[in-house]
């Protein structure tokens, strides 16, 4: 008993003295510790932060010079206000422009054809056939006319028919370049700084198209006009056969005794 006894007193010696070491070392380590995140506060304020500092004096400086030199908001604004007059100003006006019929034919037959010329829909082209045939007739039969005079005929049809048809699609597609044109200026109105470029080439890929389509129309045209001469200078040649035929004759009539 007397052994155990001194054993028992050191342990608790050695206990207690653990315990009273303990707030000491506790108080050592959060002193650490604030003493870091001081050393971190400081050097995030004094070394990073005048360098982020810096950064945001320069973001400001570049942001300042694209709203006051390269992209003027105050100039944006009245260039935007001013495209939204003129749009509300001339769309009404062209509203009622393309709202006015123009249709003028009063017969049946006369009336769908035109109706068709004027619908501005590629969908409709095989309709024009049939309606032009019912206003301008078929060619006639081989015995009602001679064959040349059958060709004229038919190459004339089939030259206007090409032209009503090219017309009716470029109808169409002028349509398409009117939706295209008020897309852009509704586009322009409310577009941010630095979108010009992309509507200027929109709008440069909408207008090759027109003008595509417009050469399209003039070769229709001139195929048109190139049809008018050799028609005419078909009759021409009928007309020196038909004087040739009738020379011979009367000199076959006054050869006879």
């Amino acid at each position: 008993m007397t052994k155990r006894f001194p054993r028992k007193k050191f342990v608790a010696l050695w206990l207690v003295c653990l315990l009273l070491l303990m707030p000491a070392v506790a108080k050592a380590d959060v002193a650490q510790i604030i003493l870091l995140l001081r050393n971190i506060t400081s050097t995030l304020q004094n070394g990073v932060g005048q360098v982020l500092s810096g950064i945001h004096s320069i973001q400001t400086t570049v942001r300042d010079f694209e709203q006051q030199v390269v992209w003027p908001v105050t100039l944006i604004s009245q260039t935007r206000g001013f495209v939204g007059q003129v749009r509300a100003q001339f769309s009404s006006l062209a509203g009622q422009i393309h709202s006015i019929q123009t249709n003028s034919a009063s017969l049946v037959n006369p009336g769908r054809l035109e109706s068709l010329l004027r619908s501005r829909r590629a969908g409709n082209l095989g309709q024009i056939s049939a309606s032009y045939t019912q206003v301008y007739q078929s060619p006639p039969q081989t015995n009602q006319a001679t064959a040349n005079q059958r060709n004229l005929m038919d190459v004339d049809d089939a030259l206007a028919l090409g032209a009503l048809k090219t017309a009716t699609v470029s109808d169409q597609a002028s349509e398409q370049m009117l939706s295209v044109a008020d897309g852009l200026e509704q586009q322009a109105a409310v577009s941010a700084p630095g979108s010009a470029s992309i509507l200027t080439a929109q709008a440069q890929a909408a207008n090759l198209q027109n003008q595509a389509m417009l050469q399209k129309m003039l070769a229709a045209e001139l195929r048109q006009e190139a049809a008018r001469l050799a028609h005419t200078n078909a009759l021409r040649k009928q007309s020196a056969d038909a004087t040739r035929d009738l020379r011979n004759n009367m000199q076959q009539i006054l050869s006879r005794p």
